[in-house]
């Protein structure tokens, strides 16, 4: 069932597939970026109760989300380098770590600065904003793990084991509102059976979602093309590459 996918063990055949994929998601997020920031931010109409202030949702809520995306994708890939012992599997995991801390600060930077008219301050120690820290420090953890080790193959597997241990936090941010009393407000457009927004900011909302999704992976296909040509550089093939390039 799974054969096609063992070709994309050899990191040569990653890097091709990453090659012909990555214009196209580019576009992809170009386009649904512009549609859906310039949607949300300009023509959505204001809430009845926070006026334009909420418009940073459309922003905040995709990196949040996207944020705990990124991590689960990491842990993926370190259960299968772990598993496994595929090398490109290994390699995701410095290519996926510094995209998702980047979307991390920007959830936790616009939710202070949605807090502050809000809540009247840009902090405050809330379960969900703190699990998103907590995110944060486990990424810069994966990164340093990483590199701490003069054998890579040793800091790989370190980076593997944490980003699998740390999955746990994922469910702690997305429950949290639900398992204790927090400020931060309770889930919207996960409410499929009766969304808690109207359709008029939820169409544009899913437009940014999709548009994050697709930055997501293209900036991480950027990582992982740098990432296998860093390691397969003796290689035949990977000078051409730079030599093309």
């Amino acid at each position: 069932m799974w054969r096609w996918l063992h070709p994309y063990a050899k990191p040569e055949a990653t890097y091709r597939l990453v090659e012909k994929l990555l214009p196209w998601f580019a576009a992809l997020t170009f386009i649904s970026l512009a549609v859906g920031v310039v949607w949300g931010l300009a023509f959505a109409p204001a809430d009845y109760q926070q006026g334009d202030s909420y418009r940073i949702i459309f922003l905040h809520v995709p990196a949040a989300i996207f944020s705990m995306g990124a991590y689960a994708g990491m842990a993926i890939m370190g259960g299968i380098a772990l598993i496994w012992q595929i090398k490109t599997a290994e390699w995701s995991i410095p290519a996926i770590a510094p995209v998702g801390a980047a979307l991390t600060v920007v959830a936790l930077l616009t939710g202070a600065i949605w807090g502050k008219p809000m809540w009247g301050t840009w902090w405050v120690w809330d379960a969900r904003l703190t699990s998103e820290l907590i995110l944060l420090f486990l990424y810069i953890g994966v990164m340093a793990l990483y590199f701490a080790f003069d054998d890579a193959r040793t800091g790989a597997k370190a980076a593997a084991i944490l980003s699998l241990v740390g999955v746990i936090n994922l469910p702690v941010i997305h429950y949290s509102v639900e398992w204790w009393n927090t400020l931060h407000q309770g889930a919207t457009i996960t409410k499929f059976e009766r969304p808690s927004i109207a359709t008029s900011m939820l169409i544009p909302l899913l437009i940014c979602l999709a548009g994050f999704l697709f930055l997501t992976i293209s900036l991480v296909m950027m990582r992982l093309k740098n990432e296998i040509l860093r390691h397969e550089l003796g290689r035949p093939w990977a000078q051409q590459e730079l030599e093309k390039n």
